[in-house]
């Protein structure tokens, strides 16, 4: 005989409740899975299952020329298209030994402060409202709507830009547009202190996240987490001040990296509001270096068929939810033989293994929305 045991409305104490989160869940920012075992309201165990929005970009981006891939790159995080796109343009001129033109590389780091600006107001206005509190949410799409009017003014698009090309922009500012950002830049600016006021001075909001989700250094440096996640558990690393691109090296007295100690929900919050004012600052910084330059080119001439050296390089870059790596392998050829991206939110989002156990299901939704990942960000 088989001795059975029957768990009598799911709460006999040698039961384990197994919950799914998503795949298709308001909590999970899009096609996420998340495999809960619980303990009553406990969560036991927690297993992200990722790749419902898998499009197989690597290897799509061996079958695409080098000006074609970065249509494919500019879509993982369409949040942070623009800067997307600069990571494969970046990787391809180092192939090539390309000099960029001055104008180029300023308006570039231009644009990808601009494009971090747009990210992060979308979690800005998101996470609150995840947590209950909708009015944010409304005050980060005004913001955004100030940004992305110039963004598609410069670039013809909304989310997907296509402005970057291997050697520099597509073409050059359109007359008074840098006028143009900087009304909008100082508009945006003038209501940010809404975020002091609304969100952190609001003691629900702070209920919900101080000491809630505590990642430890050690939990960021084990999983590869990166960008405002590690920086608000005290890890100081940034890629624009460690090892600087595009025009970040003149930028060190205006860049400020932001670091909290506490590592819980509400000191990734804080950081992303930090760095959303740095940001700010960096683009005023880039615009009054723009108006001094000299008139000239804003991207290289290209041959009509475009080929890269044998060879092999990798190229990072900080984009707005962390590190974002490239890299290309070529055999000579008009397409990368290999192109592997490295993602920001896929180890990021990594870390819920770690943070989720031992906390109530309520605290899951503060944890899983103060990651601020995109899902095709994972999914690739």
């Amino acid at each position: 005989m088989t001795e059975t045991t029957f768990g009598i409305g799911g709460a006999a104490e040698s039961t384990d409740m197994v919950l799914n989160i998503g795949p298709q869940h308001p909590s999970t920012h899009g096609v996420l899975r998340l495999r809960l075992v619980l303990d009553g309201e406990v969560i036991q165990h927690a297993e992200p299952v990722i790749g419902y929005m898998h499009r197989g970009a690597e290897k799509l981006f061996e079958a695409r020329d080098y000006r074609q891939i970065i249509m494919l790159a500019n879509r993982h995080d369409w949040l942070s298209a623009f800067s997307n796109e600069l990571g494969v343009v970046m990787a391809v001129e180092r192939m090539l030994g390309m000099e960029v033109p001055e104008r180029a590389v300023w308006t570039r780091t231009l644009l990808a402060e601009l494009n971090r600006v747009l990210n992060h107001l979308m979690f800005l206005g998101s996470y609150p409202l995840e947590l209950g509190g909708i009015t944010a949410v409304f005050h980060a799409f005004r913001e955004r709507e100030e940004l992305q009017n110039v963004m598609e003014e410069i670039s013809g698009g909304r989310m997907h830009y296509m402005f970057n090309r291997v050697g520099g922009l597509k073409e050059d500012l359109p007359a008074g547009w840098l006028g143009r950002v900087r009304h909008a830049v100082a508009e945006v600016r003038s209501r940010m202190d809404v975020y002091d006021r609304l969100v952190l001075g609001n003691e629900i909001f702070r209920g919900r996240t101080r000491a809630v989700g505590v990642l430890s250094p050690e939990a960021v440096h084990a999983y590869g987490v990166s960008g405002p996640i590690a920086r608000a558990s005290g890890v100081d690393f940034d890629l624009r001040r460690d090892e600087p691109y595009l025009a970040y090296g003149e930028l060190a007295d205006t860049l400020k990296v932001v670091t909290r100690p506490d590592g819980d929900c509400l000191a990734r919050f804080e950081v992303l509001l930090d760095q959303t004012h740095n940001s700010l600052d960096l683009a005023d910084a880039c615009l009054d270096r723009i108006a001094d330059l000299p008139p000239g080119p804003i991207n290289q001439r290209l041959p009509k068929v475009l080929k890269a050296p044998e060879g092999h390089t990798y190229a990072w870059t900080e984009n707005p939810l962390g590190v974002n790596g490239y890299y290309l392998v070529s055999k000579g050829e008009k397409t990368p033989y290999r192109l592997k991206l490295r993602s920001a939110s896929y180890n990021n989002i990594q870390a819920l293994t770690e943070l989720l156990p031992g906390t109530p299901v309520p605290d899951m939704v503060s944890i899983l929305g103060s990651l601020f990942f995109v899902v095709g960000d994972i999914d690739k």
